[in-house]
């Protein structure tokens, strides 16, 4: 009998043994599945992590394939890196955000510096389609006898194509200033309609930004049309109203139509001119808000002042637009403006492209941003079918029923 008991007793001690050992292999088992879990997960979310900017790997994945497999020859390769850049910003989704080729950044930069080389023209397009020129004061343009409205149909043998842009055509007739190095164009002449084909040498440019004048309408009111905002724009105020003011004018029409902007800190000090006092913009980024103020002694701050402005005035025209009609300087006739109230800062890159970014918007003195809408004229007008400047007579007509005031004494 005890026998038997003790062969029980053993019996039940391998079973126990058993199932404990099975439940230690069972649990190793588990813990296995479980940290592998933990680790899967883990490589899982670092999976969904964004790689850190500049680590573009599909890219390098997708050119390695196409390298070993497509059929046919590839674009070269400043073709597909430059198409890479350009897809990267596309996918920010901001209009003023872009990237520019190398010969294009060289003429935005010399543009905004306000010289370069070549011969010294103004080029656009006219309802019809035509390349209108005109040329610049004292340009190689001018002395080789083209004149205001003269249309421009071939370069160096070359038709115009409708389709090229108004600055692919003037990149065209622009160069290294050199002997013998220029452009062979031919025009059609306004005066006669006749067709001639001349050469003319490239020249060092002295690009104007402003372009003044005593208006015949009226000799007591002086024209400035302010055409971009360049390094010189500030001076060139300075100058057109020295020598109005000299000249007898007793007011201002500034015109910023088709003004499209240009250099901020500029655009500033244009406003500066004609106001004394009060906040030009407000300049807002991702970090703070900055307020421009004006400094008493503008050159233009007494003269009554009248601004022209349409749907292709934009970014620093509009700058200066809004801040005086908000400082109640001047009032603003003609059509709602662009809409374009941010700033874009530009970066030279190191192939001697360009890239601009938008890095802030602008406010109005009122904290008015200029949005889709753009400013709202205090006049609103549309242009005359047949081509009479009527936003300029509204402006020359405005000002003496305000001289008529005030020598009436109401």
């Amino acid at each position: 009998m005890q026998k038997q008991f003790s062969q029980l007793r053993d019996v039940q001690r391998s079973i126990l043994l058993g199932v404990t050992i099975g439940l230690g292999i069972g649990l190793v088992f588990a813990a296995g599945f479980f940290f592998r879990d933990i680790v899967e997960m883990a490589t899982a979310a670092t999976v969904g992590v964004v790689p850190d900017a500049g680590d573009y790997f599909l890219l390098e994945e997708v050119q390695a394939l196409i390298n070993e497999h497509y059929l046919r020859e590839q674009p070269d390769f400043t073709q597909r890196h430059y198409a890479a850049v350009r897809g990267l910003l596309a996918s920010i989704g901001d209009p003023y955000t872009f990237f520019i080729d190398p010969p294009v950044a060289a003429t935005e930069s010399d543009t905004l510096a306000g010289t370069y080389g070549g011969i010294g023209i103004q080029v656009t397009r006219s309802s019809t389609g035509e390349v209108v020129m005109y040329p610049f004061t004292d340009s190689a343009a001018a002395h080789a006898g083209i004149n205001n409205g003269d249309v421009l149909l071939a370069i160096n043998g070359t038709p115009i194509d409708p389709l090229l842009s108004i600055d692919a055509i003037d990149q065209q007739l622009r160069g290294e200033v050199r002997p013998g190095n220029g452009a062979e164009i031919t025009i059609r002449t306004l005066e006669s309609s006749s067709e001639e084909t001349l050469f003319i040498e490239y020249d060092v440019i002295n690009v104007p930004s402003v372009i003044w004048r005593v208006l015949q309408e009226d000799a007591q009111i002086g024209y400035v049309q302010i055409l971009r905002f360049t390094a010189r724009t500030p001076e060139e105020v300075r100058q057109a109203v020295s020598e109005l003011s000299q000249a007898g004018v007793e007011a201002l029409v500034v015109d910023l139509r088709d003004n499209s902007g240009g250099l901020l800190q500029e655009s500033i000090e244009v406003a500066d001119e004609f106001v004394d006092e009060g906040v030009i913009v407000y300049e807002r980024d991702n970090h703070s808000e900055r307020a421009f103020s004006a400094e008493p002694g503008g050159s233009a701050v007494s003269f009554p002042l009248i601004v022209l402005v349409n749907e292709r005035t934009a970014s620093g025209a509009e700058l200066v637009a809004g801040a005086l009609q908000d400082l109640d300087r001047a009032i603003l006739i003609g059509k709602p403006t662009f809409g374009k109230g941010t700033v874009q800062r530009i970066f030279p890159l190191s192939d001697s492209s360009s890239l601009h970014v938008t890095s802030a918007e602008w406010l109005t003195p009122s904290r008015q941003p200029f949005g889709e809408d753009g400013l709202q004229p205090n006049v609103l007008l549309e242009p005359d079918p047949s081509g009479r400047d009527v936003f300029l007579e509204a402006a020359v007509h405005a000002l003496q029923q305000d001289a008529l005031a005030e020598s009436s004494g109401t």
